[in-house]
């Protein structure tokens, strides 16, 4: 969740100048983490954790906030992002030890009653899907409008996420193809915490936190935690506010320490004789391929296989931090690695698992180039980057701007005629042009990972324009309006301005375009509001990404 481009969606060994360096000794490990930290500006912290038969050991370089803030060390706290799936996966192979859902079972039936989740081809999500990432769900929900782009899941709803599932339209089979889906995740930790009769993190406690030990394994931190906490940073050096992920926790809303994912590290390594033990040999048994040949995926868990052997890992990344956690089974060694930067560092603990895996040295010091508005002009529009998923371009005067649906607009800087980089987010677009000269798509790179947005239009949007209408007229549309089970549009006329608010989320002013046709300007959806013969208001029907969803007007 990264910007919002990100937790950890991506995954993989980023390209760049090599430096080989096989010693895993404490003095080779922190110079490397001296590096990240001073030379690449990667926040202020990084604290390794070294898992081996022999023992652990912790190596740390940097101050949890700069200059004159206490040292980092292995009882530091982190946000871990989507690591936090691994975990989520655990849980799920738990839960299917102690017979109380099966990996085939339809998640709808851990909702509520009456949840209409999607299907296809009379198919339905199941639980293993989700942990697989092949249920054909997107990688986030198109009705995610967060008040407060900082902490961008923390307003979702359980509402929100009924009325998303109501409606969606899977694009392909389900199973047939891994797609990474934070939402998937999210659902997954939401579903199992239900069936348990509780919440996420206390799940998350009773089954895995408390059996091994983790009392600093939280989503709610403590004020101890806090008083230990590593604060966040941009890839850019900016302080960076913390994640809270509440209805989607189960994607990357925990957050540790070293010293305790050392003690999940081992136990995965070497499961106990118990059914958690049971429950982490299942979650590691691969059982999908992960978009590369030497890459499947078990429940959460990624599995590589390469000559330097076998590594079971999973990354993370929210607005401020980025970790690393994988081991090697036949070795009997695991890594942890925690940042307080969005910087990756995956890198290094892929070089301490398999010495053979080169090291980035340095990552690319970034610097922005002069591009005129034609030239500029050439990549606005809009790019598909999965169903429901658009980057709109935007040019404003001589800055290019990025947004990706659900997210603010972020300005992306040129390096060269066709590569842009962001500088709050460790990610780059490349425009793509066809022999003609023409853009036909974008590029996202992202951790190594390259995915591509086709240019559907070569034009945004255009900007909305607010009509001068009578304030009166907002008297007759206050009221409630039922869009799905749960989930309630309240309409309220504020002095001369309409308000809307949806069942679990802020209220929004929506502006006129007509006397009966409104406009979010915080995200792209519109509403009208429809009179019945009499001319009285009867329900409202909701505009978004090509879709219209009516709502009943009920008070």
């Amino acid at each position: 969740m990264r910007g919002m481009i990100g937790l950890g969606i991506l995954f993989g060994l980023a390209g760049g100048t090599f430096a080989q360096n096989s010693q895993s000794d404490d003095g080779a490990v922190k110079a490397m983490l001296q590096d990240r930290v001073e030379k690449a500006k990667h926040g202020t912290c990084i604290v390794v954790g070294i898992v081996e038969e022999k023992g652990s050991r912790v190596v740390s370089f940097g101050t949890l906030n700069g200059p004159g803030s206490p040292q980092a060390g292995g009882d530091s706290v982190f946000e871990i992002g989507s690591a936090s799936k691994a975990f989520t996966g655990v849980l799920l192979a738990d839960a299917v030890e102690r017979k109380q859902v099966t990996l085939d079972e339809p998640v709808g039936k851990l909702l509520p009653a009456g949840t209409k989740v999607p299907s296809r081809n009379g198919r339905q999500i199941t639980m293993a899907d989700l942990s697989t990432h092949t249920s054909a769900l997107p990688r986030l929900p198109d009705n995610m409008v967060p008040k407060d782009p900082a902490n961008p899941y923390t307003d979702y709803t359980p509402a929100q996420l009924y009325q998303f599932l109501s409606r969606y339209a899977l694009p392909r089979d389900i199973g047939a193809q891994y797609e990474y889906s934070n939402l998937g995740a999210g659902l997954l930790g939401f579903a199992l915490a239900r069936q348990a009769g509780g919440d996420y993190e206390g799940l998350l406690v009773k089954r895995i936190c408390e059996p091994l030990g983790m009392k600093e394994t939280r989503l709610a931190m403590t004020a101890a935690m806090k008083a230990r906490l590593a604060k966040g940073h941009y890839v850019d050096g900016r302080p960076a506010p913390n994640w809270d992920l509440g209805t989607l926790a189960g994607a990357g809303g925990i957050r540790s320490t070293v010293n305790d994912m050392m003690k999940f590290v081992a136990a995965n390594m070497s499961p106990p004789k118990t059914e958690l033990g049971r429950a982490m040999e299942l979650a590691q048994t691969p059982r999908h391929e992960a978009g590369s040949p030497n890459v499947q995926i078990g429940l959460g868990w990624h599995v590589t296989t390469s000559p330097g052997g076998t590594v079971v890992w999973h990354n993370g990344e929210t607005g401020g931090y980025h970790s690393f956690v994988g081991f090697d089974r036949k070795k009997k060694m695991g890594v942890v690695v925690l940042s307080n930067s969005a910087g990756s560092i995956d890198d290094i603990g892929i070089h301490l698992l398999d010495p053979s895996k080169p090291l980035i040295q340095s990552p690319k010091q970034r610097v922005a180039v002069k591009l005129a508005p034609d030239v500029l002009d050439r990549y606005v529009g809009k790019y598909e980057l999965a169903p429901g998923v658009f980057f709109n371009i935007k040019r404003d005067a001589e800055r290019l701007l990025a947004q990706l649906t659900g997210q603010g607009l972020n300005e992306v800087l040129p390096e060269s005629e066709t590569q842009f980089f962001y500088k709050v987010v460790d990610a780059q677009l490349t425009f793509v042009k066809d022999s003609s000269g023409k853009v036909t798509s974008l590029v996202l790179h992202q951790n190594g990972v390259d995915q591509t947005a086709k240019r559907v239009s070569s034009v945004v949007p255009a900007e909305r324009k607010v009509a001068k209408v009578d304030p009166k007229i907002y008297d007759e549309y206050a009221g409630e309006y039922q869009l799905a089970p749960g989930a309630v549009f309240t309409v309220k006329r504020e002095g001369e301005k309409l308000t809307v608010q949806l069942t679990g989320q802020p209220a929004f002013e929506v502006f006129p375009e007509s006397e009966k046709d409104f406009f979010y300007k915080v995200v792209d959806v519109q509403i009208s509001f429809v009179k019945d013969g009499a001319g009285k208001v009867t329900r409202l029907v909701l505009h978004q990404n090509g879709v219209d969803q009516e709502a009943k007007r009920v008070r």
